[in-house]
């Protein structure tokens, strides 16, 4: 009698629901079996297609805002609140190894409030002056820095980056007894400062604001770049015209803006804002994937793992869609391709004609840190209908900097404000730039020569751990044919942008955007607009006279 009773009991402890749907159990179970049987212990291996599944990069909520975030006809106003214990933790990371950690911080951007959105420093030989209790982090010193009166490099000088045998510039950037060079050599808005962690206000900053609240946007941006508003420019007025210049000339650019800026009620001239190159920057650019170049970038074949490129190029959008190994494809192209087959399956691969206009852009702009300088400041959008790259400009605070008379064909470097013994304008590059690079007397200088197949593009590291050169950049104008683009571009621009007047145009629009906001500093507005005028007139006159404007 007692058996029956136990097997009603262990019926029992089954859940009724399992009990009811036991065939369906057994025809999973049967599947599996079946599955196990046939495909056994191989290995099932994930390939990224370009069927478009859920993205992981969802939108849940877009704040609208009160104003266009973007829109320069109008004053904006931004401010941060932040606990300092935070702050302090973060700071500490930062001046260890070098982490740049996020902050959770309640944002205010014109009148419209947005709690826990996250900030955290941006840039790297922007920070290399960055101070915390008069001391400096310097690379390769984790945990440490030097006293800003012990022997650091001077002011205004790069991370890295060694000045010549015998240059002791003072605060304002120039060899003792020097004075300004004609044509804005040396504009305040080139690389140094002196960034104080004590004034956030000042620093420049990312903001997110799906960091801790995911799927959050704000008119449709996951993040927004702050620019710095304490390095030899507070207006960056050279930065704002230089996004315009791109814009002027077709291609693409980020849209930015002035504003009144506070940090923990902490007020500071306006600050520029700038649209980071985010999912809805790409999705804008149409179908196709964004590529964030990073400033240890080296542009070199490291094999097929794409573990290996981690240190050279973020994906920004399309992730679990696509993957990073089209750019690996370029990468090893350019590398190995015979001069040969490189100047006729370029054109298979690259929007040749843009990329001709952004390195026009890079010269006539004189922005020394481009694609090819220290902070491999660019983008890659990989179109998914063409197949073919381009490359997009990015980070331009360095703009204008240099030798307003630079040449179409003179490299451009980091411009150290001083004249030449016989009275003209420095060139802008490196003493070991000079060497190899002279200038002839008609005002062009030796293209670079092209690498090897199979060989790393030669340039790389400067004296001081300066990384200079671009493969991909230095090929193309290393051949006649895009050389011949390039010059072509070169003389289209020159007509449109400075011919004509359009560059001075701009500038008097972003100075009088800067001016709109609450404690605008025009008096230092208008000495900075007048520097950038009078290197515009000079930069027109000497490229005006150059023979590839002329043609003779």
């Amino acid at each position: 009698m007692d058996q029956p009773t136990n097997r009603r009991r262990l019926r029992h402890r089954v859940p009724i629901r399992l009990r009811q749907h036991w065939k369906l159990v057994a025809a999973c179970l049967t599947f599996l079996a079946v599955c196990a049987g046939v495909f056994g212990t191989g290995t099932i291996r994930p390939y990224v297609t370009r069927v478009q599944t859920a993205s992981a990069d969802t939108v849940t909520q877009n704040v609208t805002g009160a104003k266009e975030l973007f829109d320069t006809s109008v004053p904006h106003e931004v401010k941060l609140t932040f606990r300092d214990e935070s702050y302090q933790d973060m700071l500490q990371e930062y001046f260890k190894d070098g982490d740049k950690k996020y902050v959770e911080a309640d944002l205010t951007i014109d009148g419209t409030t947005i709690p826990s959105v996250g900030i955290r420093l941006k840039g790297n030989s922007t920070l290399s002056g960055l101070s915390w209790n008069g001391q400096t982090r310097q690379r390769g010193m984790p945990g440490g820095g030097r006293r800003l009166d012990g022997g650091q490099p001077p002011e205004g000088l790069p991370e890295g980056l060694q000045p010549p045998e015998g240059f002791q510039p003072p605060g304002n950037g120039r060899p003792q007894g020097q004075d300004q060079p004609p044509g804005g050599g040396g504009f305040p808005g080139g690389a140094g400062g002196s960034l104080k962690a004590e004034e956030p206000e000042t620093l420049p900053w990312l903001i997110s604001f799906d960091e801790f609240v995911e799927g959050r946007r704000y008119q449709g941006h996951s993040q927004i770049a702050v620019r710095p508003g304490a390095m030899r420019s507070t207006t960056l007025l050279n930065e704002s015209l230089a996004i315009s210049l791109v814009d002027a000339a077709g291609e693409p650019t980020q849209r930015f803006a002035y504003s009144a800026f506070e940090v923990n009620g902490r007020t500071t001239a306006p600050r520029l804002l700038v649209e980071y190159l985010d999912e809805d920057y790409a999705s804008r650019l149409g179908t196709g994937v964004l590529y964030k170049s990073l400033a240890s970038s080296d542009f070199s074949y490291k094999g097929e793992d794409q573990t290996e490129y981690t240190e050279d190029f973020k994906q920004v959008n399309r992730k679990g869609e696509q993957d990073l190994q089209p750019v690996i494809g370029l990468v090893k192209w350019v590398e190995q391709a015979s001069d040969e087959e490189f100047a006729a399956g370029l054109a298979d691969r690259l929007d040749v004609e843009s990329f001709a206009r952004y390195l026009v852009l890079q010269n006539l702009m004189l922005n020394f840190d481009d694609m090819s300088g220290p902070g491999r400041n660019y983008y890659l959008w990989y179109d998914l209908d063409s197949r073919k790259f381009q490359v997009i400009s990015w980070d331009l605070n360095l703009v204008f900097s240099g030798d307003a008379e630079a040449g179409p064909h003179d490299t451009i470097g980091m411009g150290f404000g001083a004249r030449r013994p016989d009275g003209q304008q420095p060139t802008t590059q490196t003493p070991d730039q000079q060497q190899s690079t002279t200038r002839t007397p008609d005002r062009q200088q030796r293209q670079p020569t092209a690498q090897t197949p199979g060989q790393r593009q030669p340039g790389g590291e400067r004296p001081g751990g300066m990384r200079m050169g671009h493969a991909l950049k230095d090929r193309f104008l290393a051949t006649p044919a895009f050389k011949q683009s390039y010059e072509e571009q070169y003389r289209d621009l020159y007509a449109k942008l400075l011919e004509n007047g359009t560059a001075l145009k701009l500038l008097d629009g972003v100075l009088d955007s800067y001016g709109l906001n609450e404690r605008a500093d025009t008096a230092n507005a208008t000495k900075e607009a007048t520097a950038l005028r009078t290197t515009l007139q000079t930069r027109a006159k000497a490229l005006g006279a150059d023979k590839t404007i002329t043609g003779s």
